[in-house]
């Protein structure tokens, strides 16, 4: 296994793993592809080490069948490694309970719904590895509060990992992140006119 060494070693009065196995908030941004791709990969990661993993779908429509979604279910239920939990927005929300007279949610009432389970399962610990997929649009349209996102995140009990994606992530939550990655655009096939394709986009 690689080595990496870190450029400073703070005076913070923690061990090296302690501060190893501190948990982690990621976000992954930018106009370039492969944010949601680059989250499910840590997800897989994940998985191995025997985490449960609580996958949240912000925005993306529910007929969306990404490919990843699928993979991860069946890993989860494999029993080989950890357990994977997998909610959409765009279905609703699977823990939400609905008379069938009842108006649908709008898109901004689902997204705060879908933050306060989020919210819910930190302060149970449900999870040890958290994607909030596109979750960075409900906080730059204002849906959600960024600096309740942030408040709530620093004080997140346990060793719980969340990973955040979403172009137009706020810069509140680019500095309270401990991982930044930018996702930039060289090239890109619809450039030219060609449209996303299967096993390639989802």
């Amino acid at each position: 296994m690689p080595q990496g060494q870190p450029a400073v070693v703070p005076d913070d009065g923690l061990t090296t793993r302690q501060r190893r196995n501190r948990p982690l908030l990621v976000v992954h941004t930018g106009t370039g592809k492969g944010k949601s791709t680059a989250a499910f990969g840590l997800a897989l990661r994940a998985w191995n080490q025997g985490w449960p993993i609580g996958v949240f779908q912000f925005v993306k429509s529910a007929k969306w069948k990404v490919g990843e979604e699928r993979a991860l279910r069946v890993l989860g239920a494999s029993g080989e490694g950890g357990s994977v939990d997998w909610h959409k927005m765009g279905e609703g929300w699977s823990w939400i309970q609905r008379d069938p007279k009842d108006g649908e949610l709008s898109n901004e009432e689902k997204a705060r719904e879908g933050w306060e389970q989020v919210k819910r399962d930190l302060a149970a610990e449900t999870y040890q590895l958290y994607v909030l997929d596109e979750f960075a649009y409900p906080m730059h349209w204002g849906w959600v509060d960024t600096d309740e996102v942030i408040d709530v995140l620093a004080k997140r009990p346990g060793t719980q990992h969340v990973v955040i994606t979403g172009r137009n992530a706020p810069p509140a939550l680019l500095d309270a992140a401990d991982l930044v990655t930018e996702m930039g655009k060289v090239k890109h096939p619809m450039d030219t006119g060609q449209k996303g394709q299967r096993g390639i986009e989802w």
